[in-house]
C-alpha cells in the first residue's frame, strides 16, 4: 500500500491538527455519553451461535444458545437452547428488536448453497420461533449485516465466492435475493505479503472467498471483504430496491497480495476505517470518503506483539463504542490486542490479553461498553473480560462459561 506526504505548509498542518484533535475528543464525548445512557441495570438476553458440524474446528454446539446476562457484574446465566439450527456461526437482530436472523454457514441447502434462517423473538422471554429459510445464494456462507433501515440482509458466501442482498418482508420473514454478485478472476498469493517470520498462516488463496459484507455508517454504500483476492469491494446501495453497484471509477481497493483481508471496522466518526488480515495479522487503516465511498490506505500495523514468530490467524475487530480504542483477536496466539487510536485516527498498540481459551473466533462488547465476551471456539467456552474505559484495557473477570464450539455472540438491550 502507498502512503500520501502532505504538502502543506506549517501553519496549515497546525490548524488541521488541532480541528482533528477536536472533532476526534467530540465525537467520542457523544458516542460515551450514548453508550453510558444505554446501560441497563437488569438482565439482558445473550445469543450465542454455535457449530454444530465441523467448520475449522469441532461440532459440539447444537443451535443458538440463550444467556440472561447480569449488567453489573457481567455474569451469563440460565443457558437454555433457543433454536435448534445447523451452523448458526453469525447472528444480527432487527433495528426494531422483534427478529433474530443467523446464517447456517452449510453447502447443502437446496443442492449446493448456504442458508439464512429468520425467527421471532418472544419480548419477554428472550425465546425465537422460526419464520422461515431462504438460500444465502452461495455456499458456506461466513458473514451476514443489516441495512439501517432493517429492510435488506447481505451475506457473504465465504466457499461461494459470491454476496447477496435479500429483502426483509413484513412480519420479518427473508425474502429471495433481489440481487446477487460473484467475485471472479485475480488471486493473491499463496503466502502472505506481510506475514510474521515462520508463518504458514495459507487458507484461502485458492479460490474467491467473500469474507464480510456490511453497509458504511451512512447507508448509501456496502463494503465486501474477499479474503481469496485480498480486495475490499465498495457498490453503491439503493435503498428502496436493495440493489448494489460496484463503483465505475475504482470497484475495490487491494490489500498486499496474501494477507487475505477477513473483516473491517468503522470508527464512530464515519471518517475512519480499519481492516484485519487474517493470514498476515495485519491491520491497515484506510480515509473513508462517505461522499465517494472511496478509501485511501494510510499506515498498516501488525496485530501481533513485536518479535512475534510463527503461525496465527487474525479473526475479528471492533472499535470500543466510545472511539478511543481498537481491539483485535487472534487465533492460535490466543490474544486479544488492544490499540489506542490518535486524533488522526492512527493506531499505537498498548496492550495484549490472554483470552483465557483457544481460538477466538469472535468478540462483542456487553451493551453498555463495560464487558467484552470473547467466544474460544476450539475450548467450547466464552471468557469475559471487565473494560477499563480510561485504558482501554481489559481484565479477566474469572468467568467461564460453557458452550459447545463457540463461534459468535451478540446481546438484545
Amino acid at each position: 500500500m502507498t502512503r500520501t506526504s502532505s504538502q502543506l505548509t506549517h501553519s496549515r498542518r497546525a490548524f488541521l491538527k488541532g480541528t482533528a484533535a477536536f472533532a476526534f475528543a467530540h465525537t467520542a464525548q457523544r458516542a460515551t455519553a450514548a453508550f453510558a445512557g444505554s446501560h441497563d441495570t437488569g438482565n439482558i438476553h445473550a445469543y450465542v451461535g454455535s457449530y454444530t458440524s465441523a467448520v475449522d474446528g469441532g461440532a459440539n454446539g447444537e443451535g443458538i444458545y440463550l444467556f440472561k446476562m447480569d449488567s453489573r457484574t457481567g455474569e451469563l446465566s440460565r443457558s437454555k437452547l433457543a433454536a435448534k439450527t445447523r451452523n448458526p456461526s453469525w447472528i444480527c437482530i432487527h433495528p426494531s428488536k422483534k427478529y433474530l436472523y443467523a446464517i447456517n454457514e452449510i453447502t447443502d441447502f437446496n443442492g449446493s448453497s448456504g442458508s439464512l434462517s429468520a425467527f421471532c423473538i418472544d419480548p419477554e422471554s428472550g425465546e425465537l420461533s422460526l419464520l422461515n429459510s431462504v438460500s444465502s445464494e452461495g455456499a458456506g456462507p461466513a458473514h451476514m449485516s443489516l441495512d439501517a433501515t432493517g429492510k435488506f440482509a447481505f451475506v457473504a458466501n465465504y466457499l461461494g465466492g459470491s454476496i447477496a442482498v435479500l429483502p426483509i418482508l413484513a412480519g420479518g420473514m427473508l425474502g429471495s435475493a433481489v440481487d446477487t454478485r460473484r467475485d471472479t478472476d485475480s488471486l493473491g498469493s499463496r503466502h502472505a505479503s506481510d506475514a510474521p517470520g515462520g508463518s504458514f498462516a495459507i487458507s484461502g488463496h485458492d479460490s474467491p472467498h467473500a469474507h464480510m459484507i456490511a453497509p458504511d455508517p451512512y447507508n448509501k454504500f456496502v463494503l465486501a471483504t474477499d479474503l481469496g483476492q485480498d480486495r475490499i469491494y465498495v457498490y453503491r446501495f439503493d435503498s428502496a430496491s436493495g440493489r448494489i453497484t460496484p463503483l465505475e471509477d475504482s470497484p475495490f481497493v487491494s490489500l498486499p497480495s496474501g494477507d487475505g483481508p477477513r473483516h473491517f471496522a468503522f470508527h464512530p466518526n464515519g471518517r475512519w476505517l480499519y481492516s484485519l488480515q487474517e493470514e498476515s495479522s495485519t491491520i491497515a487503516f484506510f480515509l473513508y470518503d462517505a461522499a465517494r465511498g472511496s478509501m485511501t490506505a494510510r499506515k498498516t500495523i501488525s496485530a501481533l506483539p513485536a518479535g512475534f514468530a510463527g503461525t496465527s490467524f487474525a479473526s475479528e475487530i471492533q472499535v470500543s463504542p466510545d472511539g478511543r480504542f481498537l481491539y483485535s483477536a487472534n487465533r492460535l496466539y490466543n490474544s486479544i490486542s488492544v490499540c489506542s487510536i490518535a486524533a488522526d485516527g492512527s493506531l499505537q498498540r498498548i496492550d495484549e490479553v490472554w483470552t483465557m481459551g483457544d481460538y477466538p473466533r469472535h468478540f462483542q462488547f456487553a451493551p453498555a461498553g463495560d464487558f467484552l465476551y470473547v467466544c474460544n471456539q476450539r475450548s467450547d467456552s466464552i471468557t469475559s473480560f471487565k473494560v477499563h474505559r480510561d485504558t482501554g484495557r481489559l481484565t479477566f473477570t474469572g468467568q467461564y462459561t460453557a458452550v459447545g464450539t463457540a463461534a459468535f455472540i451478540t446481546f438484545l438491550a
